[in-house]
Parts: structure tokens; sequence; C-alpha cells
């Protein structure tokens, strides 16, 4: 049988896929399950500075191939949120502490507290669609990403992930200012942003107005853009985006990716889907003579491309 393990930025990881921020693991008990049901590493909720309620409701719309939200980054602040990440560290699979801030000054400060509470690699998100001040308001510039991602790698030693918006021209400008500030490796896709109307009351549905949207239907613009990057940089990508199969894991990594996120798809299957996602990826490996998960990293790349494989 293939090999599902992978090495992303010295990380060992049981297989590829990881469960993407915000999904199912709004407390440590909740990442902990879904380590426990399969995933290789969890990523926490998106933790800023101080508490942020969030929007009202409602702020979640569930569409015909996918989800359109727009919480509001809500969290209880990083000083509350020790025990949480304490607790997703149980079962030692890989945690990544997800963080956000205004600036270059808060980032710092919550990432050298989260590296203290013991995870074991940062996601900055520099991506979020729908947060004013925060997220891909900072993260559409390259310039903004570079200096962000060097404030945090200048202030920790575990690993550093950027989480890049596909809202802009240029996906790939990001991930080479991410580069340039010394990111370990980037994830792509966070959401797109997208609104839905109610018809009768000639509204938008979310109370946010616009939101973020998930699902199946955005897999080809997360492919298309990990692609990009993985010809483009020479550090790892995370992709993410619509997988809910293990063939789209399959199709992301031949685009470049080493792992892989699973959000929208957890929401149905919550426990059942790690594992299902490994089973399948495991005999579509089987069944085209794949020794290795990491053998598929790249293996779509256009000529000329710089992807760094996951391994032999």
């Amino acid at each position: 049988m293939a090999r599902l393990d992978v090495e992303l930025a010295g990380l060992r990881l049981v297989n590829p896929f990881i469960l993407a921020s915000g999904i199912w693991g709004e407390t440590g008990a909740t990442l902990v399950r879904a380590l426990r049901a399969g995933a290789a590493a969890v990523v926490t909720k998106s933790i800023s500075l101080e508490p942020r309620p969030g929007y009202a409701n409602p702020t979640v719309v569930g569409l015909p191939y996918g989800l359109l939200n727009a919480m509001g980054l809500p969290n209880p602040g990083i000083e509350a949120y020790k025990e949480e990440v304490e607790e997703a560290l149980g079962p030692g699979k890989p945690v990544f502490g997800s963080i956000f801030g205004a600036n270059s000054t808060e980032f710092m400060k919550i990432a050298r507290k989260m590296e203290t509470f013991g995870v074991h690699a940062l996601e900055l998100n520099l991506s979020c669609p729908h947060a004013k001040g925060y997220g891909s308001t900072l993260g559409q510039d390259p310039d903004m990403t570079k200096r962000i991602t060097a404030a945090v790698k200048s202030v920790v030693r575990i690993p550093v992930f950027v989480k890049l918006t596909p809202n802009v021209a240029s996906i790939a400008s990001l991930a080479r200012a991410a580069e340039s500030g010394g990111a370990d490796g980037v994830s792509a896709i966070n959401t797109l942003r997208g609104m839905v109307i109610d018809l009768e009351l000639a509204r938008p549905v979310l109370s946010h107005g616009s939101g973020g949207y998930s699902g199946s239907g955005v897999k080809p613009v997360g492919v298309w853009a990990v692609h990009e990057i993985a010809s483009t940089v020479d550090i790892p990508v995370i992709g993410m985006g619509g997988i809910s199969t293990g063939e789209d894991a399959a199709e992301y990594m031949m685009a470049g990716a080493t792992a892989v996120q699973v959000g929208t798809a957890v929401i149905h299957g919550r426990e059942n889907t790690f594992a299902r996602l490994s089973k399948e990826l495991g005999a579509f490996l089987d069944t085209r003579g794949y020794r290795r998960a990491s053998r598929l990293t790249g293996a779509a790349r256009v000529k000329g491309g710089k992807v760094k494989r996951g391994g032999a």
C-alpha cells in the first residue's frame, strides 16, 4: 500500500489532510476530536490580541455548491486561548496557531504568545475577506505581507505559514512577498468574496452584507492558485478550497501542494471525513502505481516551474 505521510516545513504529517481554521475547531475539545478522527494536523480558529464578538446573525448561508459566511473573526483573545491550545496538543499531532492583527506589532505580540502555548507552527491570516482592518485588507498588499511575515519570523522559531487571499490581481506576487519575508510556506486559498440577496426582502442575506465563499464551487480557483504559487516560489504550499474527496486532494497536490486543508466538507462528514479522505487518496495512489503521496506534489506543474516537492 502507498504511504500517505508527508513532510511539511520540517513537520511530519501522517497523511496530507489538515483541518482548516474556523471549521469544527472552535475549542480544544473539537480540535482533539478532529485529530483522533484522522486529521494529520489542525489549525486553530483565528485569534487576535483582544476578544472580538464577531458579526450578528445571520452569519452563514448554505448554497448548492458550498457556503457563504461572514463570521467577523469572533474569538476570545490570545490571553484566554491557552487552555484550548494545550488541550489540542494532547494527541501529539501538529497544531497550527492561526493569528491575525491590525499591524505588525499586533502580529508579533500574538505570535510570541501563541508560540509559548506550544503550537508547532503559525498560520498568519492575511486573507479573511470580510473583517475591515484585518485579513485581506492587509494581505492584498505584497509589501505589507512581506513586512508582517518578516516581523513574525523575527520573534518566533517555529515554522510560519501565510494564508493568502485569492481576491487580488496576482496571488503569485503575494506568495513571493511572503517568501521574501521569510515564510516557511503558504496556504492557499482563503474564501472568495461573495454575496447572496434575499429576493423578498431585497437585501443581502448576511448581516454583514458580503462574505467569504467556500466549498466545492471554488476548487478550480484554488487548484489554479496553487499551481501559480508553486510555479513561482520554492517554499511549500498547503492547498485548500473545495476538497471533498481523495481525488480532489490528489489534484491539489499535482498542482504543487505538499499538503491540503479541509474545511467545508467537514461540516457534513465530521468524524468520518478524514478517515474517508485518507482511504480514498490511498486507493487513488495504489491504482495508479504511486508508492508515496509525496510523489504527487508538482506532478502536473508547467515546465520551468520551481515546485518544492514533498519527498521521494
